[in-house]
């Protein structure tokens, strides 16, 4: 599977669910159930490394501006969430985390920023099409620590300094 196939996917289910996360999952584990363990993988794969390519400082406090605030657990939905919304909120997002606020519609924070059942399609595709765990994928594991400097992401005044497009639209 190529990086264009692997955003077909994620766009199609995505437009197909209407904006809502667990149907995209959902339609999403559906859709990779379509395909053979071998492409589930490389799904996966594909997932992975974005996963882990959108562990940034820059990015959690995106986050945080976004859901009112982000713990270590809720920032892992909320990368998962933002690789379900397609490649161009995703590039944008890694390359400037403050354009989200031009590259989002509305964010309604009970509903959007977790894709926690997204980021387990693949894992429940390849089960129910092996009847057994997804093996390793042989791709680097994701940092110990969140690459970039540092910062205190629940520190409103620094969250407004670092996103001002961000916040005017979303924060406070």
């Amino acid at each position: 599977m190529d990086e264009t196939e692997f955003w077909e996917i994620i766009d199609s289910t995505r437009v197909a669910a209407e904006g809502d996360p667990e149907e995209h999952a959902d339609l999403l584990t559906e859709r990779l159930l379509q395909l053979d363990p071998d492409a589930v993988l490389d799904f996966a794969r594909h997932f992975e490394a974005r996963y882990n390519r959108a562990y940034r400082w820059d990015l959690w406090g995106a986050a945080s501006v976004l859901m009112d605030g982000a713990g270590e657990e809720s920032f892992d939905y909320f990368r998962c969430w933002l690789i379900a919304q397609g490649r161009e909120v995703f590039e944008g997002a890694v390359h400037d985390p403050d354009a989200l606020a031009e590259l989002l519609g509305d964010f309604d924070a009970e509903l959007d920023g977790d894709g926690e059942e997204v980021g387990f399609a693949a894992d429940e595709a390849y089960e129910r099409l092996t009847g057994t765990e997804a093996p390793e994928l042989g791709i680097p594991p994701q940092p110990g620590e969140p690459e970039g400097v540092a910062f205190d992401v629940t520190d409103d005044g620094e969250l407004a300094a670092r996103y001002p497009r961000l916040w005017d639209r979303f924060g406070g």
